[in-house]
């Protein structure tokens, strides 16, 4: 069995923890480990890392090599998107993998999940997962339902007939209701959350996409190579509306185990542990008379008082606030925000690079201070600025600097002037990540002013 994760990003609803550029599967919820760690890990207790597939986009490759390292899974395959095309397409880029680059037949089975689901316990859901195996085996295309526990609006659903075998037929799928048809939908009895996790096998998706979806298939007959070149040209459409809701094929499994997809911050509330008050509170909090509440902090102390089912959480640019039952309206905050031009819809005050990261700790007219951290034996490439100086202070390990003609070794507690129009380029010669603190002065600081040069001999 080769196991497909879909990595591409998302999760607006989890905003402002979770941003475009710095999605919700690479977020630590729980404990240390990023949502997408905890689904490779999942994974490895039953297969290898060498039949693991994670797709991703470009911008997000160096997020999912380390969560890799952290998992001890290096030997995953790592797939990158051009663009970014929705999962029916992203779904076939997989399986053209398996057949042209991993030598699989049409009988190698496949199992297709997101990186950002919360599932448990692990014998369970692996005893789910051997039920679909078997019924994959027999040619059908199968998903996982969850149990419609209560009326929820966030959802597709799924509906099977009525009965009570482990393996149902699938009847047809549901767009997300609205909240009278939800409750409608779990009076039923037949009605299961869509977890959007399927197994199959390589020949059955294969005939499924040549059936239903010719042009993606067509692209998949002249190899991973042809397909990943034609990507941009597939098109943008999700496995469900591709060939999910059209095919007579398709059966479900029900997902007896714990399963949440942390679809928003109501989501968020239900995993995590609550004090005798009912209160789920992460970080530096006081919480006085509250109940039922999300409080969620950062880098500063948060005290709350009186507050009944509230959800509060607090980022180091953004504070966002909401009724228990309203989180699902944070995504159209983030869509107000992007017609806006704010960079907060897209952006965190700290940004990930190949090379580490950058926090911006203060600025204001004519200046800008960052935290900049580089790790173990990476480098920034050699550049220029035009308009701004740069003072730079180690605050932790070594810095290899050019400047100019140049080259130092700056250490802790020492620092470095950088003018302007002078090369230079920053390097972590060490055996522990670099840290310090980046001072820009200039009447023009903006992040386009850097011209970037070929590295030096």
């Amino acid at each position: 069995m080769k196991i497909i994760i879909l990595a591409g990003g998302g999760g607006s609803r989890l905003f402002p923890l979770s941003r475009k550029s710095y999605p919700k599967q690479f977020l630590c919820l729980e404990d240390e480990n990023s949502l997408l760690a905890h689904t490779v890990k999942r994974f490895m207790s039953f297969v290898s890392a060498e039949d693991i597939i994670v797709i991703t986009n470009q911008k997000y490759l160096y997020h999912v090599q380390n969560e890799l390292s952290e998992c001890n899974a290096e030997s995953a395959h790592v797939l990158l998107e051009p663009v970014a095309r929705n999962t029916a397409p992203a779904i076939a880029l997989g399986a053209e993998f398996c057949r042209s680059e991993l030598a699989c037949d049409e009988d190698e089975m496949l199992l297709v999940a997101a990186a950002d689901h919360v599932i448990r316990p692990l014998d369970e859901f692996k005893r789910c997962v051997d039920s679909a195996e078997q019924a994959a085996k027999t040619g059908q295309l199968v998903t996982f339902g969850i149990p419609a526990k209560r009326p929820e609006t966030g959802y597709g659903y799924i509906e099977t007939e009525t009965t009570d075998a482990v393996v149902r037929k699938v009847t047809s799928f549901k767009e997300k209701p609205d909240f009278v048809t939800a409750e409608k939908y779990v009076a039923a009895g037949n009605y299961y959350w869509n977890s959007g996790m399927f197994a199959f096998s390589l020949g059955t998706i294969k005939a499924e996409l040549a059936a239903y979806q010719p042009e993606i298939a067509q692209q998949m007959d002249g190899g991973y190579d042809h397909l990943l070149a034609a990507f941009g040209d597939l098109p943008e459409i999700s496995i469900d509306y591709a060939v999910a809701e059209r095919s007579q094929n398709v059966c479900m499994v029900e997902l007896s185990c714990y399963w949440n997809d942390i679809g928003s911050w109501d989501a968020m509330y239900d995993i995590l542990p609550k004090d005798a008050n009912g209160n789920a509170v992460k970080g530096d909090v006081l919480a006085l008379d509250c109940k039922d509440s999300l409080i969620m902090g950062r880098d500063r102390l948060i005290a709350g008082i009186g507050l009944d089912d509230l959800l509060l959480v607090e980022t180091d640019d953004v504070i966002v606030v909401a009724k228990k039952g309203e989180s699902q309206k944070v995504k159209n905050v983030v869509e107000k925000l992007k017609a806006m031009n704010r960079k907060e819809a897209v952006e965190h005050t700290t940004i990930f690079h190949e090379w580490g990261t950058s926090s911006i700790i203060g600025q204001g007219k004519g200046y800008r201070m960052k935290k900049v951290r580089v790790m173990p034996g990476k480098k920034l490439a050699l550049q220029m600025h035009y308009h701004r100086t740069e003072h730079w202070v180690v605050l932790r390990g070594t810095a290899e600097v050019v400047r100019g003609e140049a080259r130092m070794f700056i250490h802790e507690e020492e620092s470095v002037f950088i003018p302007q129009t002078v090369r230079h380029q920053l390097a972590n010669p060490g055996k522990i990540p670099l840290e310090l603190i980046e001072i820009q002065n200039g009447a023009y600081i903006s992040e386009d002013d850097i011209v970037r040069f070929a590295d030096p001999e």
